[in-house]
């Protein structure tokens, strides 16, 4: 019943993660319906969303998207980040936080529903300078909420690298990808070392969620920008519902 239940979500979810990223919103409460408890369930995701997302890597590298120097600072700082907010989980009122991301949304989901086409912030882009550091800025922001707490970071990204880091919608998308392998990578390896894995079941998932995300990325090669702004309202939707969940029930 548990591969009936998570197998399928886990599929979907990997088509949304590879397209506007939030695919942990999907595939995270289908561990839940499962059954597991809480650190299992995020454990074993955690499996499953970091090998898909790295299918999701390898394609967008190969479509071209990452730039290398984008890559490596954002990787850099998104890591930084996600030990910080690690760290700062330990000690803050997660409530605090969810509360604030709820006042967020609205006007997060304006700038969305507003932009036609994301690829329009790119018209006029950053001095190479300006550019890293917007992106190292974002990425240890970031990187500080994916520690945190976490649902939403690849579509949060995604926002902030078009909106303030003036990259084009595609550029942005393998850069998205970068960091999140990167931090997904980072926790995965404190989960497994904690024994918190439901390794079978989390390599089944894997295996539909690296088709969702082999389909979805290829998808997005096609239809870039077009699929990116209905995909990301979605999201954030989810989103919304989730963190009411969290806070209310």
């Amino acid at each position: 019943m548990e591969f009936l239940i998570v197998c399928p979500l886990a599929l979907i979810a990997g088509f949304v993660d590879a397209i506007a990223g939030g695919g942990g919103l999907i595939s995270l409460p289908a561990y839940f319906f499962a059954g597991l408890s809480a650190h299992a369930a995020i454990a074993t995701n955690k499996l499953s969303s970091t090998l898909g997302t790295a299918v999701a890597c390898v394609r967008y590298a190969l479509f071209g998207y990452m730039v290398k120097r984008f890559v490596v600072v954002g990787v850099a700082c998104g890591l930084a980040g996600s030990a910080v907010g690690a760290n700062l989980a330990l000690l803050a009122d997660s409530t605090a936080l969810m509360v604030f991301m709820l006042a967020a949304l609205p006007p997060v989901a304006a700038l969305v529903f507003r932009a036609k086409d994301l690829n329009r912030f790119s018209e006029h882009p950053l001095p190479p300078c300006r550019a890293l550091l917007a992106t190292g800025a974002i990425a240890l922001a970031v990187g500080v909420y994916d520690g945190f707490y976490g649902p939403g970071t690849g579509t949060i990204l995604m926002l902030l690298l078009t909106a303030l880091g003036r990259q084009d919608v595609k550029c942005a998308a393998g850069t998205t990808k970068a960091i999140n392998l990167a931090t997904n990578a980072a926790a995965l390896a404190v989960f497994l070392a904690s024994g918190q894995v439901l390794v079978g079941l989390g390599l089944a998932a894997a295996a539909f969620n690296i088709a969702g995300n082999w389909l979805g990325s290829a998808f997005f090669d096609k239809k870039g920008a077009l699929i990116l702004r209905p995909i990301m309202l979605l999201v954030m939707v989810l989103f919304a519902g989730k963190l009411l969940a969290d806070l209310f029930v």
